[in-house]
């Protein structure tokens, strides 16, 4: 098997006289796991909202303040616990969140009304927050470039599948024993994920007792820029504010949140409501929605490996498959408003869903490509960035929804403009990728180089 020198090394040959372990892909497991639990516990709100806004009295104006509560709580602290991760390890850090936003998973099911519940949903957020900035560490962490891609592409298709998953079985537990019995539920499995992941799981792949030199050196191969080591260098901000790349990642992953948060937070009212669906079958209908999302990151984790591979146009590459993938999805979430029926609106979000998580690894590797020892505290500052979106975007959706309900406008048309709105933000999204540019560092340049630091040539 031959790969790529400068990226890694296969198995076959590793530098080590003893063959590599494959403690990596049991990492990408409990990696897996965690993303899986993180969107059940998050998207099972959206299942639950209806039943919420009748039994607390709430408007979808009201409901709106509860979703961006989380999402603000997102924004505001990705970026410090991402830099706990970069300074002291992400084992630690990944299993305290795990365990506070369990905890308030649970409490969300106590909560007697509105604000009650946005404090609750406001510290679920903080803790949801830690999660993926320090996967993301740990990816570059435990895997050689070449895997990369697929490790990430693995990541967020599980979690999409959780994603898909929660709205069918929140629906079946909420008929059985009730909303707020089906949080405590979701929430008592998050402390049992993390005693065992911290039990088991080591920062390093040097630190752990069954991964071997070979998988080491395997993993080591190829990296040399990777950090092999936490770091409590501080976050140089000047450069990094006046990087473009850090503004249009930003950018571009509001887009693609906007989308993300206004299927999973409002896709099921909208098909109850508008498209008159029951409770089951809206559960089902976002499920499969969900699914196109997982697949278009798991071909799109390959894309990225292949592209490492074939390929050293980084700049054409990465750009291509962004906007490409961007514009694919706007023109999917355009058709929405001119479906007939539940069915044809679910397909047409499925299809937007996995254009755009088609494009998410490619955003994960440029991410890390430029980012250096900060790897999980710029990934958690871009992707907060997307967070802003989401907040303005939640907001405009519940109001606007109610406005056109109150003005006796019919449940479709209160909705469809929803759609459209998202789809022309989808486009914005796919011009900022083709500027994005990949081999320009947003943390570090010589001094000769005030502009910036070209990590190649291409």
């Amino acid at each position: 098997m031959t790969t790529d020198s400068s990226d890694s090394i296969s198995s076959d040959d590793a530098p080590a006289a003893s063959r590599p372990t494959a403690v990596r892909w049991c990492v990408l497991l409990c990696l897996s796991t965690l993303a899986l639990l993180l969107y059940v516990d998050r998207v099972c709100i959206s299942q639950a909202e209806q039943s919420m806004r009748g039994d607390l009295g709430l408007t979808k104006g009201q409901m709106s303040w509860v979703f961006n509560a989380f999402a603000l709580a997102y924004c505001l602290f990705e970026v410090p616990t991402g830099h706990w991760g970069d300074r002291f390890g992400s084992r630690g850090v990944i299993a305290r969140v795990v365990i506070w936003w369990s905890a308030f998973t649970a409490l969300t099911g106590a909560t007697v009304g509105l604000y009650s519940l946005v404090v609750v949903r406001f510290l679920f957020g903080a803790g949801e927050a830690g999660a993926f900035p320090n996967v993301a560490l740990v990816i570059t962490k435990w895997f050689p470039l070449r895997e990369q891609g697929k490790a990430r592409g693995i990541v967020t298709t599980v979690s999409l599948l959780g994603g898909a998953a929660a709205p069918i079985m929140a629906g079946y537990l909420i008929g059985w024993i009730g909303w707020r019995s089906t949080f405590a539920v979701f929430g008592a499995v998050g402390v049992v994920w993390s005693a065992a992941f911290y039990w088991w799981f080591r920062d390093s792949p040097a630190e752990h007792p069954r991964c071997n030199a070979a998988e080491a050196e395997l993993i080591a191969f190829g990296n040399a820029a990777k950090p092999e080591h936490a770091t409590d260098e501080s976050i140089p901000w000047k450069i990094v504010l006046t990087s473009p790349n850090m503004w249009f990642l930003g950018a571009i992953m509001m887009s693609s949140a906007t989308l993300f948060y206004t299927q999973f937070q409002w896709f099921p009212t909208y098909l109850k409501e508008a498209r008159s669906e029951s409770l089951h079958s809206a559960g089902w209908l976002t499920g499969a929605m969900m699914i196109g999302g997982a697949t278009g990151c798991l071909l799109g984790g390959l894309l990225v490996d292949a592209l490492v591979k074939f390929t050293t146009h980084r700049k054409a590459s990465r750009r291509l498959v962004g906007s490409g993938s961007l514009l694919l999805a706007a023109l999917s979430m355009l058709a929405v408003p001119h479906a007939e029926s539940a069915w044809v609106a679910t397909l047409c979000n499925a299809s937007a869903s996995f254009f755009a998580m088609l494009s998410v690894p490619t955003w994960w590797t440029v991410v890390a490509e430029i980012s250096g020892k900060h790897g999980a505290a710029m990934w958690g500052l871009m992707n907060s960035m997307g967070g802003l979106g989401v907040i303005a975007t939640t907001s405009l959706v519940g109001w606007f929804v109610d406005s056109r309900e109150r003005l006796g406008a019919a449940p479709l048309d209160c909705w469809n403009p929803v759609f459209e709105g998202v789809g022309l933000l989808l486009v914005t999204g796919a011009i900022f990728w083709l500027w994005v540019d990949p081999t320009r560092s947003i943390v570090e340049h010589p001094p000769h180089q005030p502009s910036g630091t070209r990590i190649d040539s291409t």
